[in-house]
């Protein structure tokens, strides 16, 4: 995830010190039950989120994540699931600490054919729960795409 100028502004305050984020997930899915995950520039497969922006909405926040990484545009849904705790705590090669607290959406396909941004996402893709267990992802990433895939729809 990109650095917002909120957080940057704030890391300027307190150094690498932990800092918790409010973000959100979209689950998207087409016709047949697949579900949309897009390849972070690092490597690991996830589900198009981010965090919220002072402001913002976690709707609008789950939407506007949808544009940028995965150039579509998604109807918000309900709420699937709500995580955080350890497994949502990183520490980046700089030294930052961060936790996230997720909320996860469903959320309907409106328009627009997936495709990376090239910025923080290199491939986009449409998988069944199966061939999700294959991918590469943190763990974190998994335990909210079983749970909310179990609720969703």
């Amino acid at each position: 995830m990109a650095m917002s100028e909120y957080v940057r502004r704030l890391r300027e305050k307190i150094g690498t010190d932990f800092l918790l984020i409010p973000s959100v997930a979209a689950i998207v899915r087409d016709e047949g039950g697949r579900v949309l995950l897009v390849q972070h520039v690092e490597g690991r497969w996830q589900i198009p989120g981010g965090a919220v922006d002072p402001g913002e909405s976690p709707q609008e926040a789950a939407a506007r994540e949808c544009r940028e990484e995965a150039n579509i545009v998604v109807r918000i849904g309900e709420v699937l699931g709500a995580f955080g705790g350890d497994r949502y705590r990183a520490t980046y090669a700089n030294g930052d600490e961060i936790g996230f607290v997720p909320v996860v959406f469903a959320a309907e396909l409106v328009s627009g054919e997936p495709a990376p941004d090239r910025e923080e996402t290199q491939a986009v893709g449409w998988f069944t729960a199966a061939e999700a267990e294959e991918l590469e992802m943190h763990p974190a990433t998994r335990e909210m795409l079983r749970l909310s895939l179990a609720r969703a729809f």
